[in-house]
């Protein structure tokens, strides 16, 4: 089989390019395209995962382009990594909310609805220059904020489905705290991207023991710790919300932080400085320890995984995704984007069912959907009124004070990348 990468140059790819050799019983692939602008990123990255491939003993072959018509030609699935703006636009992102005192980040608040302009235009572009040329492909959208651009994608009527790595991060964190195999670990994990709990952890299955208590009772404090949150937290609520609820669950505190240090983006900046001089050197043939450091854990996995099950080589599998709704969580409508446990196979996702959720977890869920789809109007039509307003109903800003600053602060900085400011 044929995958494409577009965003190929990311320093992400080793990882991934490392998943695909070992997994390759797994994902049969014959050709990969590294598909991405930068002929230069694109040159060393390319040579390291050829390298990968051959000390694996990976016999397809890896094909590096900047066309992309030409690069998504006759594929059967496009993986989607692409940073429009690049670290530079990130960095963007993450400081000029900082002077409203709201939250500086790429995914969620104002610098995730930035980075949402920018992005889901693009992304549709490519998605229909794939039709034209593979209109059976799959697109597997790893490109952030991934709940927005796979409902973008959806809504387009391509054949789309939204992965993050944060579930099968918690799986693999989760085994290792109980001794088991990943495998053995299946998550209740609910909500949208960026914005889930997991409400159980079951052992063997989804009908499986409970072990989440257990969990909580013996290694709270690491689990607590992990997420920056109060061991106190986790016990009242009961769950475990991803990293990514810090921004909710305390937001002041973390403006304080981020007011104080340099932006995630300066880091992984100068970390990718450092990783593509790594992959530049000849003798280099696995994925370097920085690697780790620079995000996307476990990333490769799920991609290999989602990836056979959509065309078929593993079967029926269950899997965290982004998809449709369609009734799954009574309290949202059957188009919005959600993040759940699905069973996946050739014929895309389809969400399992859910238990009824607490207040405490539907209400945040509903609020950000409904910010959400503010937000992909104002990325599909444009408009400062339509910038405003998504700002405004987002519970990270919620003041028309803030909203009205945050949206000149918002276009001008991104308006090289917004085609109607």
């Amino acid at each position: 089989m044929k995958l494409a990468v577009v965003g190929g140059g990311s320093t992400y790819t080793p990882e991934l390019i490392d998943g695909f050799a070992r997994l390759r019983d797994t994902l049969p692939i014959s050709e990969l395209v590294l598909i991405d602008p930068a002929a230069d990123r694109l040159e060393l990255v390319g040579g390291l995962a050829r390298r990968i491939f051959a000390k694996q003993g990976h016999d397809g072959k890896i094909v590096t382009t900047s066309d992309l018509d030409a690069g998504v030609a006759d594929t059967d699935a496009v993986l989607l990594q692409l940073r429009v703006g690049g670290q530079a636009a990130r960095n963007q992102d993450e400081t000029w909310p900082l002077e409203c005192g709201c939250v500086g980040q790429e995914t969620t608040g104002a610098g995730g609805l930035a980075k949402a302009l920018r992005t889901v235009p693009v992304v549709l572009d490519i998605a229909e220059r794939v039709r034209r040329t593979s209109p059976d492909a799959w697109i597997i959208d790893f490109t952030n904020p991934v709940g927005i651009v796979t409902r973008a994608l959806l809504q387009a009527g391509h054949k789309a489905v939204g992965l993050c790595n944060v579930a099968i991060g918690f799986q693999r964190k989760f085994a290792k705290l109980l001794e088991v195999a990943p495998s053995d670990v299946h998550l209740n994990h609910v909500g949208l991207n960026h914005l889930t709990w997991e409400t159980g952890v079951r052992l063997g299955g989804p009908d499986g023991t409970d072990l989440l208590p257990k969990l909580l009772a013996e290694h709270g404090d690491a689990i607590a710790d992990d997420l920056r949150l109060p061991r106190q937290v986790l016990d009242r609520l009961g769950v475990v919300p991803s990293y990514y609820l810090r921004y909710f669950y305390a937001h002041d505190e973390v403006v304080r932080e981020l007011r104080t240090k340099p932006s995630r983006a300066a880091e992984v900046a100068a970390m990718e400085k450092q990783l593509l001089a790594m992959y530049g050197d000849p003798a280099l043939d696995s994925k370097p320890e920085l690697l780790a450091k620079r995000g996307g854990a476990f990333y490769s996995e799920a991609a290999a995984d989602l990836a056979a099950s959509l065309l078929g080589g593993g079967g029926s599998s269950v899997q965290v995704v982004n998809t449709y709704n369609n009734g799954t969580l009574s309290f949202l409508p059957d188009d919005a984007v959600i993040e759940v446990q699905a069973r996946v196979d050739g014929g895309g996702a389809t969400p399992l069912p859910v238990p009824e959720l607490d207040p405490l977890y539907a209400g945040l869920i509903a609020h950000v959907t409904a910010y959400e789809d503010l937000a992909l109007e104002a990325a599909l039509r444009g408009g400062r009124d339509r910038v405003f307003k998504a700002l405004l109903s987002h519970p990270l800003i919620g003041q028309y004070e803030y909203a009205e600053a945050l949206a000149d602060k918002l276009i001008a900085h991104n308006r090289e990348h917004l085609a109607w400011a």
